[in-house]
């Protein structure tokens, strides 16, 4: 009888025992997942451009020139966008005088992938707007817009972009009057041209 109950004791310490040291196992730390992929804070655009010219009246023909920015990254979807682009050469001859465009603008940036290697680009700028070449005071008006892209992806640090955007300004109706000017004028804008990210 003694001989059964010690067999009987000596049988529920370990059934007892086991489901504490099960509990007690600690499960070994996984380790956190690296991205393979490198992260670049700037991002420089450098392209052909093209404008409307809709503050020069009797212009039928718009600009073209070149388009160039920089967009500092903060985080992986948002930046801030620095542009600046000059049109000085018609697309047709069809244009009174010899009208030029400059401009020099500034604004958020945000971008996400689409698939594969494209992703959008979405930017509102305000700055400034220069018409040249022409009588027009003024001459510089507070310019800015709304637009958007794409960008294709040959590299990690090289890309393709072709955008588009809508940039409002506010010049006289009447060359060679002088004053300021309440009426807006909207110049569609379009660039094509190379991305390096750094």
């Amino acid at each position: 009888m003694k001989r059964k109950l010690l067999l009987s004791i000596l049988a529920v310490v370990p059934a007892a025992l086991i489901p504490l040291a099960a509990i007690g196992q600690i499960a070994p730390e996984r380790t956190p997942v690296q991205s393979t992929e490198p992260t670049y804070k700037y991002e420089a655009f450098a392209g052909w451009g093209y404008t409307s010219i809709n503050q020069v009246n009797q212009s039928r023909s718009g600009l073209q020139g070149f388009s160039l920015s920089l967009t500092r990254d903060w985080g992986k979807y948002f930046g801030l966008a620095v542009e600046g682009g000059h049109y000085a050469w018609v697309v047709t001859q069809s244009n009174v005088g010899n009208p030029t465009v400059d401009l020099y603008l500034a604004g958020p940036a945000a971008h996400a992938p689409l698939f594969g290697k494209t992703s959008l680009l979405v930017h509102g700028l305000i700055g400034a707007a220069h018409t040249g070449g022409v009588s027009i005071s003024p001459d510089v008006s507070l310019a800015g817009g709304f637009g958007m892209g794409a960008d294709y992806s040959l590299t990690p640090r090289l890309a393709l972009r072709l955008y588009g955007d809508d940039i409002a300004s506010s010049f006289t109706i009447t060359p060679y009057q002088s004053g300021y000017s309440p009426h807006m004028r909207w110049n569609a804008r379009a660039s094509f041209g190379v991305v390096y990210k750094f």
